[in-house]
């Protein structure tokens, strides 16, 4: 799959694993790393969703966002980033059918 940053600066930071460890601690950056190295690997969205570290959609205010964990209570956010974005015709998202993200932020939403 394909993986883009929304962010240069969390692109930099995570393209260096030694800066990682030192802005996020070694046991996130390990966990991250894992998480974009399984994100990387995978043809489709849908290749990670059973994986660990509890992929998974968001709703509410992250509607159309996915997540997954990282150290608790820190997660990885991302969303789709084809165009368009593969729904069925209830609007729900084809995990499937989804080839290319970018990654939004890593964070404690709770």
């Amino acid at each position: 799959m394909t993986v883009r940053f929304a962010d240069k600066k969390l692109g930099k930071i995570l393209a260096d694993y030694g800066l990682c460890c030192k802005k996020m601690g070694s046991i996130r950056a390990k966990l991250l790393y894992l998480r974009l190295y399984a994100l990387e690997r995978s043809k489709t969205l849908e290749a990670v969703r059973h994986m660990s570290g509890r992929f998974h959609e968001l709703s509410g205010n992250r509607k159309g966002q996915w997540a997954c964990s990282l150290d608790h209570p820190y997660r990885l956010i991302f969303k789709p980033a084809d165009h368009p974005i593969p729904c069925n015709e209830d609007g729900q998202y084809i995990w499937s059918k989804i080839t290319s993200i970018e990654i939004i932020e890593i964070v404690d939403y709770h």
